[in-house]
C-alpha cells in the first residue's frame, strides 16, 4: 500500500513528507493506522546527529493507532485493537525480560537501524529501503512492525493524549518512581521541565516527595512545572543549589533526575553537588553518543556514597507501566491533557519541532486522523 510519512534525508535537514510504499505485515507483525504521534525530543536527536542513525529514516516512536491487519503467527493483537507503540520491543523470553528488565530486551539492540526484527524492510521509496526509527516510524499515516512493539489499550482512551505514555510520560514518571525510587518525604530536583521532566515531576509527586525543585531556563516551562507538582523552580543548576540548601536545611536533595533535552557531561559535577549523602542522580536524558568527557568530583561520590545511575525508559516494562499510567490518567492522578501544548498535522512537523526548540511547548502532538 501507499501512505505518507515524514522522512529525514540527511542530518541537519528538515523533515520532508513523502509518499512511501509499505509492505503488508509478515510473520509476527501488524499494520497500524496511526491516529497520533508525540513529538519526542529523541527524534530531534536524529536531526542533530546526537543519535547515530544513518538517514534516510522515517521518524516517530511515540505512536497511537488502530491495528488494521495482522500477519501470520500474531497472538497478542487483533484487527481493531487500539495500541500504543513501545520503542523497545518486549519478547518476554530473553535474559533481560526473564529478569524483569524488559526495557533492556535484546530485541531493542536494533532500534537505530537494520530494518525489522528479521533484518528486512517494510518501508520503501522508489524501490529503496527506508529505515524506521526504533523499527516503528510513527510520523506516518500507517506503519508496519513487530507485535512485540505494540501494547493494547482500552478503546475509549483519547489517542492524541495516550500517545505520550508510549515513551515520554512513562520514561519520566518511571525515572522518578522506579529508578530514582522516590519515597514519601524525599526532596527531589528535576533538571529539565519539558515533556519527560513534567512526567518525572508528576511521578515524584505521586510517590510522596516533600519538595520538588524544577530546573529549566524557560520561564513558560517553570510555570507549567508548578501545575504538575513542582513546589519550587529555578532557572539554572547554579540558581538551584542555594535554593535546595535553604529548603533542606543544608542536607541537600535525596534524588536528582536529569531530563534535559541534551545532556552535557561537563555539568555532572554541579548536578551531583545538588544531592546529599547517599543521594542518587538518575541520568535519563540522551547525551551525544560521541561524548566521552565527564566532569565529576570522585571525592564526593566516594566520601558521601553518592550514586549515579542511567535509566532507559525509566527502567519500566511497557506492558506493565503503560496500562498502569493510563489508569492513573483515567483517575485524574496524572495530567496528560495539560502536557499537550499544541497539536499539528503531519505537514506541520517542522513547525512543531521549531516550537520545541523555541521553548513554546511542553509537548507537541501530530494528529493524523
Amino acid at each position: 500500500m501507499k501512505t505518507e510519512a515524514a522522512v529525514l534525508w540527511e542530518i541537519g535537514a528538515q523533515w520532508k513528507i513523502e509518499t512511501i510504499d509499505l509492505d503488508p505485515p509478515k510473520h509476527g507483525e501488524v499494520l497500524v493506522r496511526l491516529v497520533a504521534s508525540g513529538m519526542c525530543h529523541s527524534d530531534e536527536h536524529l536531526v542533530t546527529g546526537d543519535l547515530p542513525m544513518q538517514p534516510p529514516v522515517i521518524g516517530g516512536h511515540e505512536g497511537a493507532g488502530v491495528v488494521e491487519a495482522v500477519g501470520p503467527g500474531v497472538t497478542r493483537l487483533q484487527v481493531g485493537d487500539h495500541v500504543l507503540s513501545s520503542f523497545v520491543p518486549m519478547c518476554g523470553r530473553c535474559a533481560a525480560c526473564m529478569a524483569g528488565q524488559s526495557n533492556l530486551c535484546e530485541h531493542g539492540s536494533g532500534a537505530l537501524g537494520g530494518g525489522q526484527l528479521d533484518g528486512t524492510y517494510r518501508h520503501h521509496i522508489d524501490g529503496r529501503d527506508i529505515e524506521s526509527f526504533c523499527r516503528l516510524g510513527t510520523f506516518a499515516r500507517h506503519t508496519v512492525g513487530s507485535e512485540l512493539s505494540w501494547v493494547k489499550i482500552d478503546d475509549d482512551l483519547p489517542l492524541d493524549k495516550a500517545c505520550l505514555v508510549s515513551c515520554g510520560v512513562t520514561t519520566g514518571w518511571a525515572s522518578a518512581v522506579n529508578r530514582a525510587e522516590v519515597r514519601a518525604g524525599d526532596d527531589v530536583v528535576v533538571i529539565g521541565a519539558g515533556g519527560v521532566g513534567s512526567a518525572a515531576i508528576q511521578g515524584a509527586r505521586l510517590a510522596g516527595a516533600r519538595t520538588i525543585v524544577a530546573v529549566d531556563p524557560v520561564e513558560f516551562k517553570r510555570e507549567q512545572a508548578k501545575q504538575f507538582g513542582a513546589t519550587h523552580v529555578a532557572a539554572s543548576i547554579d540558581e538551584a543549589l542555594p535554593l535546595i540548601v535553604e529548603i533542606t536545611h543544608g542536607r541537600l536533595a535525596h534524588k536528582a533526575i536529569c531530563t534535559m533535552g541534551v545532556g552535557d557531561g561537563q555539568l555532572l559535577a554541579s548536578i551531583t553537588a545538588l544531592v546529599g549523602k547517599r543521594g542518587r542522580v538518575v541520568i535519563t536524558n540522551i547525551h551525544p553518543f560521541a561524548e566521552d568527557d565527564v566532569k565529576l568530583s570522585m571525592r564526593e561520590v566516594v566520601v558521601y556514597e553518592k550514586e549515579i545511575v542511567g535509566s532507559l525508559f525509566g527502567s519500566a516494562s511497557p506492558h506493565r507501566e503503560i496500562p498502569r499510567l493510563l489508569t492513573l490518567y483515567r483517575n485524574g492522578q496524572i495530567d496528560l491533557d495539560g502536557m499537550v501544548t499544541r497539536t499539528y498535522p503531519l505537514e506541520g512537523i517542522n513547525d512543531g519541532y521549531q516550537d520545541m526548540r523555541d521553548g513554546k511547548n511542553i509537548r507537541g502532538v501530530i494528529v493524523l486522523d
